[in-house]
């Protein structure tokens, strides 16, 4: 039986953060890591305003450089960073106890490559239990269709497919919020 598809709800999220590293991102084409990066930065900036966890992981730093420094500003000091080398997330030391640590249920998935590293990383948290979102316009591969079919699969397997607009606001959910003009504002 599959899992009913439910809203974000900043109380019971984490955002976590796949891979938006230096040289991989030169590897995108340049309007997709644009979109990934402005996207990312606006999510990271709600995070931080919602008190939502943000998990941070970067694919062999030394071969695929560090983090983006763009989106380094924006990160929460609060922020666990991880390393890795296997492509799922969960392949990380530590990442697996700090998820199950934060009691956080839904997990909102953006970085690179979708049809690799993000997906391998919805896949595995979706089989854990957890709700999984991927913002689409969030995440990104060297080939549109490797983007396009991940995203497609990831979807047949119940993992929801949204967009950073959606989460800001399903994570905000009435105009009344107290972060609702402040985090507006950052979508105009």
């Amino acid at each position: 039986m599959t899992k009913p598809i439910s809203l974000c709800n900043a109380a019971d999220s984490a955002l976590v953060v796949i891979d938006i590293q230096s040289t991989l991102t030169a590897a995108m084409p340049e309007k997709d890591a644009e979109q990934m990066l402005a996207n990312t930065i606006v999510l990271l900036q709600a995070a931080a305003a919602l008190q939502v966890p943000v998990l941070l992981t970067e694919q062999y730093p030394k071969g695929l450089g560090e983090t983006e420094r763009n989106l380094l500003e924006h990160l929460p000091a609060s922020a666990e960073k991880f390393q890795k080398t296997g492509f799922s997330c969960c392949a990380a030391e530590g990442f697996r106890s700090i998820l199950e640590n934060s009691g956080k249920t839904q997990l909102v998935l953006v970085g690179q490559e979708a049809h690799v590293c993000v997906l391998q990383t919805a896949f595995e948290l979706n089989d854990s239990g957890y709700t999984v979102f991927v913002a689409e316009d969030t995440v990104c591969s060297r080939k549109q269709e490797h983007r396009f079919f991940a995203l497609e699969r990831m979807r047949q397997a119940g993992i929801s497919i949204t967009n950073y607009e959606s989460v800001l606001f399903e994570w905000m959910r009435d105009a009344a919020h107290p972060k609702f003009k402040e985090l507006a504002k950052l979508i105009r």
